[in-house]
């Protein structure tokens, strides 16, 4: 995953020009893929995907078509607001410069994006929305965690994700298959990959999720498994401004419930399922972990001798 830090391209004068990540945040910024942009604009997919990698800089004429499209979706938008700083050229799409997430490029999204390709879900657009997650703490014995995200298209044409609490931030990409979402995010503290599958209800506007979450966030970075709740707790403004700043403000929330009572019972008991009382007050008893014990040399031992 690349924060607006995409390649930089070469001009004919030897200056870099970063139009290609500029062209990348627009697209992001209006939630259209580039098969869409390339339809709109008469010009083939494959080479509004050499603009926005930087592997082709547009001709003046075709950088004058692209600003003549852009602005009839941002009115007022000029050929003169390409020079403008990466910040402030964001500011014109109500977009944060240091929250643009670009993944069509980075070759595996890529990759794993072709292989689904064939089974993605074509609503996407029924996951778009505020949500907050919900699970048992991985620290605190007996406790529980809730996490708030906000889910969007991106101009790859899939999902991205951007959550968290507490300065933590999450960030990833979602593929909806055949009902369910499959999610590859990673975090800013540890920088360690997280993977999740979530359940999803068939209907119009999806309002409830769970799964399970794959993970090394322990101290000791052992391996771990854990059930997670997902709830639509607000729709998206269409404002990207206003939806920042609504999101920013969930994620000042801490992440550690004060009082896990509260949380409904049917909650608790979904989480919790066939776990029993004593192992629940255990620190990591609600967890399907995979340490590295002194069992695994007996068993890397046995296995050899059935060699």
């Amino acid at each position: 995953m690349t924060l607006l830090a995409g390649r930089l391209s070469t001009s004919n004068n030897g200056m870099h020009d970063d139009f290609a990540e500029k062209l990348r945040l627009a697209l992001d910024a209006l939630s259209m893929s580039r098969g869409r942009f390339a339809a709109e604009l008469g010009v083939d997919k494959s080479l509004v995907g050499r603009w926005a990698s930087g592997a082709v800089i547009p001709s003046a004429a075709n950088r004058e078509r692209i600003t003549h499209l852009l602005a009839s979706k941002r009115p007022g938008f000029s050929l003169l607001d390409w020079k403008r700083e990466i910040s402030d050229f964001a500011m014109l799409f109500g977009a944060s410069a240091q929250k643009v997430v670009e993944r069509a490029d980075d070759p595996f999204h890529a990759s794993l994006l072709q292989i689904v390709q064939p089974s993605i879900d074509a609503n996407v657009g029924a996951y778009e929305g505020f949500w907050r997650t919900t699970h048992a703490s991985l620290f605190e014995q007996g406790r529980f965690c809730q996490q708030y995200g906000i889910i969007r298209r991106a101009s790859s044409g899939v999902l991205d994700f951007e959550g968290g609490a507490d300065g933590i931030r999450y960030r990833g990409a979602m593929f909806p298959v055949a009902g369910q979402l499959f999610c590859i995010g990673g975090e800013n503290v540890r920088h360690l990959p997280s993977f999740m599958i979530f359940n999803v209800m068939a209907v119009p506007k999806i309002s409830f999720m769970d799964g399970l979450v794959l993970t090394a966030n322990s101290p000791l970075r052992i391996p771990t498994a854990y059930p997670v709740i997902c709830e639509r707790i607000a729709d998206l403004s269409g404002d990207r401004a206003r939806d920042e700043a609504y999101m920013a403000e969930l994620m000042r929330r801490p992440e550690a419930m004060e009082d896990s009572s509260l949380l409904p019972p049917v909650m608790r008991e979904h989480l919790l399922r066939g776990v029993d009382s004593d192992t629940a007050k255990g620190i990591g008893g609600m967890m399907l972990t995979a340490s590295l014990s002194p069992q695994l040399g007996e068993i890397i031992a046995l296995s050899q001798r059935q060699i």
